[in-house]
């Protein structure tokens, strides 16, 4: 029997798009046909984008969404496509529909519906019974939606009813673990059955999530046959050989590094240009202090979306350090941005003059210092008004874990590249950044965030001769710390006999839970960890344990 050709979108399909998505499986659906391919294959919940969330609870959405898909299936006279959308019958159900001569052959319904995490699905779908399995050029193929492959019974059912080969439709949001946990779920999967598995993922930053893309094509045996790269849009072609159930890339992309830290960084990068370009903004402002973080976040940004796009502001304190005038100068001059120096002092100044009648007979503490932040976060935003450019936070994990942010101040922004990075994570991503434009360009002394930033104390310069560490414990003891409470779940207890100084777990797990109120309070940003702060780590702010 002849080889079974595939063409599988790795695409980004936007929330609520219907029509611009509807659009976009057309013109795919074109070029698999011009392709020769028999079967088109489209990520979970084409039509819609994923997660539509409230959305469907509008009963016009789901309209258009059906609309749509017959639509789409007048069009596919001579070859076959599987698209994913939400499917009303009363009650609304996560599909995937089977085109083929100009109609819809077959819908199947998600059976497991996941409710973890960014997962929210048992509030919108209700569960559908079975998978489904078709005929295409004589190959019986099964097909099922994302967390289906994730149990064995779906899996096992499409097997027993005839599937030679199973094509998984996903949504799968990225995080650093997320590769691996697939593969291994997936070989279990094919040598489970006898069946080859072909997984196609979503792509694209959608608010405070990242699909990756990343999908796969897995033998009967178990074995990977190939590796899409992540983050990047493409038609993949790919041939099905039903004697030996074997599938075979036929030239896919590749991407020249995928390390951790090249996979991580392009996550950032996709989620700041998906945002900004999908809430229609023409660009970025951030405030640049001569820090690790602003540095990182802009060089992020000019990445994703180019330096004529991107304004950077320099906001200068009595406190602040020539080496951090130095490295935004030199780091805004290196990028080509926009860039300006905007001295706080005067408007400081004035505030102060208002509040010192209030303030008499109070010594001075943090109230003076966060008030440097304000004044910075109230111009920032009034250019960002005025400019029409979004406004980026660039605080990280580690800050927003234990408080060591300001409201209204550090906090401002619209998004928050950093807001799921840990500063340990922060410093291996700079200097990453940096080798990459090394070996990039060729000349070993070249950068992108200034040497100097990288390897200073980090501070606020909210005073003098001022560091984190007079606050924090060492980045490299309390990201640890973090990790193990916040990812892992760990109780204090556990975390003190791992090795960890008791009176700091104490102290850094008592900054993690008094200060979830600020958290409610910061810009989204993309999830990048397996326990983001925001829709997926959602504690009370008001409660009796500790």
């Amino acid at each position: 029997m002849a080889a079974l050709r595939l063409a599988l979108a790795q695409y980004d399909f936007p929330v609520g798009a219907v029509a611009a998505n509807t659009a976009k499986v057309h013109e795919l659906m074109t070029r698999a046909r011009a392709g020769d391919a028999s079967l088109v294959v489209f990520p979970e919940l084409t039509i819609s984008g994923y997660p539509p969330e409230d959305l469907l609870l509008r009963p016009s959405f789901l309209a258009a969404c059906e609309d749509a898909m017959q639509e789409l299936a007048a069009e596919t006279n001579g070859l076959t496509a599987i698209v994913g959308f939400p499917h009303s019958l009363g009650e609304v159900y996560n599909a995937a529909a089977f085109l083929r001569g100009g109609q819809i052959m077959q819908i199947t319904h998600k059976q497991i519906l996941p409710n973890y995490g960014v997962f929210d699905d048992k509030r919108y779908f209700r569960p559908g019974r079975t998978g489904a399995v078709a005929i295409v050029d004589g190959v019986r193929v099964g097909y099922l939606i994302c967390e289906d492959i994730w149990q064995a019974e779906p899996a096992a059912a499409v097997a027993a009813a005839g599937a030679e080969l199973i094509v998984v439709i996903n949504a799968s949001p990225w995080d650093a673990a997320k590769q691996q946990a697939r593969e291994e779920v997936l070989a279990e999967r094919a040598k489970e059955t006898g069946c080859a598995v072909v997984y196609l993922n979503l792509v694209g930053g959608q608010d405070e999530v990242v699909y990756d893309g990343g999908s796969l094509l897995v033998n009967a045996d178990g074995s990977i046959a190939a590796r899409a790269p992540s983050f990047v849009d493409a038609l993949l072609w790919a041939d099905f050989d039903p004697t030996d159930r074997t599938l075979h890339a036929l030239d896919w992309p590749t991407v020249p590094d995928t390390s951790h830290e090249a996979t991580l960084y392009a996550a950032l990068v996709r989620g700041i240009r998906d945002y900004i370009d999908k809430n229609g903004f023409g660009g970025v402002l951030l405030g640049l202090s001569g820090g690790i973080d602003s540095a990182l976040t802009l060089a992020l940004a000019v990445d994703a979306l180019g330096p004529d796009r991107v304004t950077a502001v320099m906001m200068p304190m009595r406190y602040t350090s020539q080496l951090s005038l130095e490295g935004a100068r030199g780091q805004a001059e290196r990028l080509g941005v926009e860039y300006h120096v905007l001295g706080i002092e005067p408007t400081y100044d004035a505030f102060m003059t208002a509040l010192t009648p209030l303030f008499q007979g109070k010594k001075p503490d943090t109230t003076e210092e966060n008030l440097q932040s304000r004044t910075r976060g109230v111009m920032l935003m009034a250019l960002s008004n005025k400019h029409g450019r979004l406004l980026l936070a660039t605080g990280n994990k580690s800050e927003m874990a234990v408080g060591y942010a300001t409201l209204y101040g550090d906090m401002c922004g619209a998004y928050a590249p950093l807001k799921d990075v840990y500063k340990t994570e922060v410093y291996r991503l700079s200097r990453w950044r940096n080798t990459s434009q090394a070996r990039h360009t060729g000349q070993s002394d070249d950068w992108v965030i200034p040497p100097a930033v990288i390897e200073r104390p980090p501070s606020a310069e909210l005073r003098d001769n001022q560091t984190d560490q007079d606050s924090l414990p060492p980045y490299d003891e309390l990201d640890a710390i973090l990790a193990r409470f916040i990812e892992d779940e760990q109780s204090q207890a556990e975390i003190i006999a791992a090795g960890f100084n008791e009176n700091t777990v104490h102290r850094v797990v008592r900054l993690v839970l008094v200060n979830e109120f600020k958290r409610r309070q910061a810009a989204p940003g993309p999830r990048v960890t397996t326990r983001a702060f925001g829709r997926e780590r959602r504690y009370p702010i008001t409660s009796g344990w500790k």
